[in-house]
């Protein structure tokens, strides 16, 4: 079965998704991507994957992916947060890091955290 992604960056860290998502293309292209609305149309445009586009987070698109989470139909998350500016929609952002812990699933929140996630998922995804 192929590893299912969620991809999720607020504005100031998208461009960090694009460099993150350009770095493991290869291994990306192979899983089942979902993604929050505008990331995942520069997942699809700038770097040429396919993706499950959400609504964009302030329009519950992070609500939309923290249901797929608990049904158990994501094995991972890319959350590239800001932690230094306010999101309106913070209680939905804390209501999908928390389902994380729930269902313990996997939840990388910053680039260090998103390489080691990745780089364990892409070994174990080896023939």
């Amino acid at each position: 079965m192929k590893t299912r992604i969620a991809l999720i960056a607020h504005d100031k860290k998208k461009d960090d998704m694009i460099a993150l998502a350009t770095e493991y293309r290869e291994f990306l292209s192979g899983c089942t991507l979902v993604a929050t609305g505008t990331t995942g149309g520069r997942l699809v445009n700038e770097v040429g994957l396919q993706v499950d586009r959400k609504h964009s987070g302030p329009f519950g698109g992070d609500l939309q992916i923290g249901s797929l989470l608990v049904e158990g139909m994501i094995d991972c998350v890319i959350f590239l947060r800001d932690p230094m500016t306010p999101q309106p929609h913070e209680p939905d952002i804390n209501a999908l890091v928390r389902a994380c812990d729930v269902h313990n699933t996997p939840c990388a929140t910053n680039m260090a955290s998103a390489h080691l996630v990745l780089s364990q998922l892409q070994l174990r995804a080896q023939p």
